[in-house]
């Protein structure tokens, strides 16, 4: 199966430290993290693993050691963390690194203007990881699509990908200038679509539709901005007929919302666009 049972977020709260950045393109700054408080960290077999960071308003000092549950029943709303979900890009397990790729557009945002500033030393609290697709072995081809928010998670699934399987890999990025170095198996096909100032997935939507599938069981994986990712879900259930059990798809984000307002409502919002799919299939 394409995406396998999403393995719950332990409790554990771990405790990194900024070990080195990069910036590995214009808009995107790689984070490595460390240290101490990373041990027992694992990611479990999934290419799509991701974990929540952690950030603390500025100003506000918590006691020690770091507890989300003694903040949230000691401190008023507006002095709790915020979080931001971001895939591993990787995990080197025997040096206790852990690899985030973070998008950055200047002061836009919370994550990408921490990145951008971090040194190393810098503290990071980490819940997680959690995780839900890998390449399904068995797939006679894959598909992958999304735009910067999943670029990591299509690098780590492109890293795994079984020899000799055809695979179409499409991603959205801004310019020419933000591709990046990608490591896969011979024959996988990676199209970089440039936006350059068009509508976010505009370019994923028309490249996927107009795709002649090879023929056999396609394991797909489609994340990113929600409006795109919603059409596509339709496009791949009803026009495709590809049962639920081949897909991974998810609204990373959505354009003209906060993250916070965003996570508030994702549930429900996938559940809605299911249901409507699922009636258009019936009809």
């Amino acid at each position: 199966m394409a995406e396998r049972p999403a393995r719950s977020a332990p409790k554990d709260i771990y405790e990194a430290r900024v070990v080195h950045t990069e910036r590995i393109a214009p808009h995107m700054t790689r984070v490595v993290l460390g240290g101490e408080g990373l041990d027992g960290f694992a990611v479990e077999g999934f290419t799509d693993s991701y974990v929540k960071l952690v950030f603390k308003p500025e100003g506000v000092t918590y006691p020690e050691p770091f507890s989300l549950v003694r903040i949230r029943e000691e401190f008023p709303r507006d002095q709790w963390p915020a979080n931001r979900t971001y895939s591993v890009r990787r995990w080197d397990e025997t040096l206790g690194e852990l690899t985030i790729d973070f998008v950055v557009h200047g002061d836009e945002g919370l994550a990408g203007p921490w990145a951008a500033r971090a040194v190393p030393g810098d503290r990071l609290w980490i819940v997680g990881p959690s995780g839900g697709y890998a390449p399904d072995p068995a797939a006679d081809w894959h598909l992958l699509v999304g735009d910067e928010s999943a670029l990591p998670a299509i690098a780590a699934a492109l890293e795994n990908m079984p020899a000799g399987v055809p695979v179409h890999a499409f991603i959205e990025i801004e310019g020419a200038e933000d591709e990046l170095k990608l490591v896969a198996p011979e024959g996988v096909r990676v199209s970089w679509l440039h936006r350059a100032g068009r509508p976010v997935g505009e370019a994923l939507v028309a490249e996927v539709t107009g795709l002649e599938f090879p023929a056999g069981r396609v394991s797909a994986f489609v994340h990113g901005e929600a409006a795109f990712v919603k059409e596509l879900r339709r496009h791949l259930r009803l026009d495709r007929q590809i049962p639920r059990d081949q897909l991974s798809i998810s609204g990373y984000w959505r354009l003209g919302q906060t993250d916070e307002a965003w996570r508030a409502v994702k549930r429900e919002w996938n559940e809605q666009v299911e249901r409507e799919q699922e009636q258009q299939k019936a009809a």
